[in-house]
């Protein structure tokens, strides 16, 4: 006689499906979470090999930045360089054509504060508006007859610069600005204050650019108005270098762009 089979019944074969499922699902899950957590990080590892983009604000602060930091990271003879172009206007001596020519650098001076580089009236703008240094060097023009100072006076921003340059701007012939710097054995040896004739400012970017221009010979201080040529010449030869010496301190940099790599 055989023994009789135990029963099942459907409630017994209904259990076992419901835990091989309970375990599909969670297998299904488990390898749902997985994929997932794996996407996210294969995201977060192309964000940081793709180039970082920087916001407009973020791009000018950099660009001020840039600029704010030439004074210091250039050196003293790529801001003052060896020889400098200007324009003489063709009315000045009744041509069709302007006149380019050439300022040669006679030295550089070493670094002074604002109020110790600068006159008096010039200084108490400058401390107004929070000058932190003043940069010299002085040139000759191709006939060696007249001597330009040219001074980088660094402010805080541009605002600040602007400020100055209009404030010493006011007026003809010599306003208050940057004193002369004179070099031993040069031609510039007795190049003084009391030589200046003219004088102008004109900002660029955080910087102040003041130049004074006096003849070589020592002659003294003359109303250069009431000689338009004597004027045009002197101004062009102060303006002209104090632009070229300008420029470059003051130009916008290039967009800044970052290669992507963590805290760049």
């Amino acid at each position: 006689m055989q023994p009789e089979a135990p029963r099942t019944d459907g409630r017994t074969a209904s259990a076992g499906r419901g835990r091989r499922g309970w375990r599909f699902g969670l297998t299904l899950a488990a390898l749902f979470i997985g994929t997932a957590g794996l996407a996210a990080a294969a995201a977060g590892l192309s964000a940081q090999l793709l180039p970082r983009r920087f916001t407009a604000q973020q791009q000018q602060q950099i660009a001020a930045w840039e600029t704010a930091r030439r004074w210091r990271a250039l050196p003293a003879g790529r801001i003052f360089p060896p020889a400098i172009t200007y324009q003489l206007p063709a009315y000045a001596f009744g041509t069709g054509a302007e006149l380019v020519l050439r300022a040669d650098r006679i030295g550089i001076s070493r670094q002074a504060s604002c109020g110790a580089a600068s006159d008096a009236a010039a200084a108490r703008v400058l401390s107004a508006d929070r000058c932190q240094a003043m940069l010299r060097a002085t040139y000759a023009d191709e006939t060696d007859s007249m001597l330009v100072t040219v001074g980088v006076a660094v402010m805080p921003g541009d605002n600040a610069a602007k400020s100055a340059a209009s404030e010493l701007s006011t007026g003809q012939g010599l306003r208050p600005g940057v004193r002369a710097a004179g070099f031993r054995s040069s031609l510039a040896a007795s190049f003084s204050d009391h030589d200046r004739q003219l004088s102008w400012a004109v900002s660029s970017g955080p910087y102040l650019i003041m130049s004074t221009v006096g003849y070589t010979d020592g002659r003294p201080r003359v109303q250069v108005s009431s000689d338009p040529y004597a004027d045009q010449e002197l101004t062009s030869f102060a303006s002209g270098v104090a632009d070229a010496v300008g420029a470059p301190l003051g130009a916008q940099p290039a967009a800044p762009r970052c290669p992507g790599t963590p805290g760049c």
